[in-house]
């Protein structure tokens, strides 16, 4: 299977590791073979915090993924209205079961050497980018 790389608010990621926040909402539906997703906590922490698997992804209109996600979204509906606006479709990355790192990894550590704007693929071998 295989890895994608997320650049994740650190006001979020935070959400995401006290499990209030259990869906990751992006514009974009990651390749079939995506299983997990590692956490990239950007400005000012800048490290990789965690890894988490995806139970599954809720596909469907912006208010559909609304109405099925909305009680652990960890996120208001304005927020997610703005953050899909002019959007017909949605993605909703329902977060599982996670690691968290003792010692957050500085990107280098899993082959990465740079942030990904919104997202990278992992491979064995490093980060493919998108």
């Amino acid at each position: 299977m295989c890895q994608m790389l997320l650049s994740i608010k650190p006001q979020f990621v935070a959400s995401i590791l006290s499990g209030q926040k259990k869906y990751e909402y992006r514009k974009f539906r990651c390749r079939e073979d995506v299983d997990k997703i590692v956490i990239y906590s950007t400005a000012p922490v800048k490290r990789v915090v965690a890894e988490v698997d995806i139970i599954e992804i809720v596909e469907d209109s912006v208010e559909v993924v609304w109405k099925k996600t909305k009680e652990h979204s960890g996120i208001s509906k304005d927020f997610f209205d703005h953050y899909y606006e002019g959007k017909k479709r949605a993605f909703a990355y329902h977060l599982g079961e996670m690691h968290v790192y003792d010692k957050p990894k500085l990107l280098q550590e899993i082959g990465v050497s740079y942030p990904p704007q919104s997202f990278c693929y992992l491979a064995s071998g490093g980060a493919d980018k998108i």
